[in-house]
């Protein structure tokens, strides 16, 4: 019998109980309908709506639901729309009449609403978790870095010389930001909708705050019809699961470059590489590209969601159902994609010989060479053309800027002294940049005392 079934006289037919139900993946709310139930029973007998005799006759029966589902000893079954009416169906069973008082002053609109915030919030906050667990693993990174010297780029061309450390502190600062992002979320997702209704309140005087209180929320919602209607709290956690995904995206995007035989900067872990069925050479980066292709799944929600969002009149429709099984999805690949991130940066090796070889190969330290000739009274202008043909110079010869004799540096320029070897070198090339939030050493041992401070604040 469907808990709205009085008013018919006519069975479902099967396949719109097929297309209705949502039991199939709402299952997984279990542990927050119970929840919900519980906290719910035990305000009504505060309020003396209904008798604590009743309020422990229910918490008695929700507890042993609980761990029947969680051994393994109480199925789901098809029969069932919902978890809502799986539970109160089967607690009906179990105690009698006083499982039919629990749904008393609410509505499985508010029911629904609740339990999908309770889970949006138990989620936010383990991601929040996973994705400290990786800006640790970076800042580790970091630590042991500041002079691992390698290029930096734009437009995927070598630039300036930076350090690996630097380049890893910015996808430190993305996910701080994320986890920056998530705390919010759940800030704003923390109010409880619980005794809104269906959309209009109820006329038993239920304690909303005492509910509230109850299930750890910071208050109740203050409009039923937007208590009920709103998936906004949904909305924004898969708008920042998006951005989580798309910085594991940049940053696989990297590595797989890093990986490649050109450049070869990075050795991925064989736990965390496949390889060809037909190239026994290869080993490939399955693990980033897997998490750079998941990205569009990610996004996929979000677009989902919103397109079914977009017009919807107050207060509840069906249509809202939609956000569970999409947003489920997101919610374990993101949780996987930073699992398996985690793993794989923490177990792979970089070539720090390689990084700086590109580096100096790829002329990266042509402005300070330009800088060298500006600060022996040469204007920039012509600096600048200046380094421009030493540039040329060692294309044609297949050389670095550093492999250039005096003799060759002064033919182009009678400027150059002995000195400009240590004015171009890496290490004086990184460790001039000391403003803060530049790659220099000590200008990075600041930033990275602040993101430790983050971490553990």
């Amino acid at each position: 019998m469907k808990l709205w079934g009085g008013r018919f006289t006519k069975e479902e037919n099967q396949l719109v109980h097929e297309f209705n139900e949502s039991l199939s993946f709402d299952q997984r709310l279990y542990r927050q309908d119970i929840e919900g139930s519980i906290a719910h029973v035990t305000m009504l007998a505060k309020q003396g709506i209904v008798t604590g005799e009743d309020r422990d006759a229910i918490i008695g029966g929700l507890k042993g639901i609980l761990t029947d589902i969680e051994n393994g000893t109480l199925k789901f079954t098809k029969e069932h729309e919902d978890i809502h009416s799986f539970v109160e169906a089967n607690l009906t069973e179990r105690i009698g009449e006083p499982g039919k008082r629990l749904h008393t002053g609410r509505s499985r609109n508010d029911q629904v609403a609740l339990d999908m915030k309770l889970y949006c919030r138990e989620q936010t906050e383990e991601i929040a978790g996973l994705v400290k667990e990786l800006e640790q693993v970076l800042l580790t990174i970091m630590e042991e870095n500041l002079e691992t010297y390698m290029p930096g780029f734009t437009h995927m061309q070598k630039a300036q010389p930076v350090t690996l450390a630097h380049h890893v502190g910015a996808y430190f600062e993305m996910l701080e930001r994320d986890r920056s992002r998530l705390k919010d979320i759940v800030k704003r997702m923390n109010y409880c909708p619980l005794g809104a209704g269906a959309l209009a309140g109820t006329t038993y005087p239920l304690d909303r705050g005492y509910t509230a209180e109850f299930l750890g929320f910071s208050g109740p919602t203050l409009n039923s019809m937007d208590s009920v209607s709103d998936r906004d709290y949904v909305i924004e956690l898969l708008s920042a699961l998006s951005t989580i995904a798309m910085h594991l995206s940049r940053f696989s995007e990297e590595i797989i470059i890093w990986n490649s035989n050109e450049y070869r900067f990075v050795e991925i872990d064989d736990a965390y590489s496949t390889g060809s069925s037909i190239m026994p050479q290869k080993k490939n980066p399955d693990i980033a590209e897997l998490v750079r292709g998941k990205t569009g799944r990610v996004y996929g929600a979000l677009v989902a969601i919103l397109t079914t969002m977009k017009g919807l009149p107050l207060a509840y429709n069906k249509d809202m159902q939609e956000d569970k099984e999409l947003t489920f999805d997101a919610i374990d690949t993101v949780k996987n994609c930073l699992r398996l991130f985690t793993g794989m940066i923490s177990t792979m090796s970089f070539r720090k010989d390689v990084m700086e070889q590109s580096a100096k190969h790829g002329f990266t330290n042509a402005t300070d060479a330009a800088d060298y000739l500006v600060n022996h009274g040469v204007p920039f202008r012509d600096a600048h053309g200046i380094v421009g043909q030493l540039v040329l110079y060692c294309i044609d010869k297949g050389i670095a800027l550093d492999d250039m004799t005096l003799a060759e540096f002064r033919a182009i320029s009678p400027v150059f002294q002995e000195d400009v070897y240590e004015a171009i070198s890496m290490k004086t090339c990184v460790e001039k940049r000391m403003t803060l939030g530049a790659p220099g050493p000590e200008a990075m041992r600041k930033v990275i005392a602040e993101c430790r401070r983050r971490l553990e604040d």
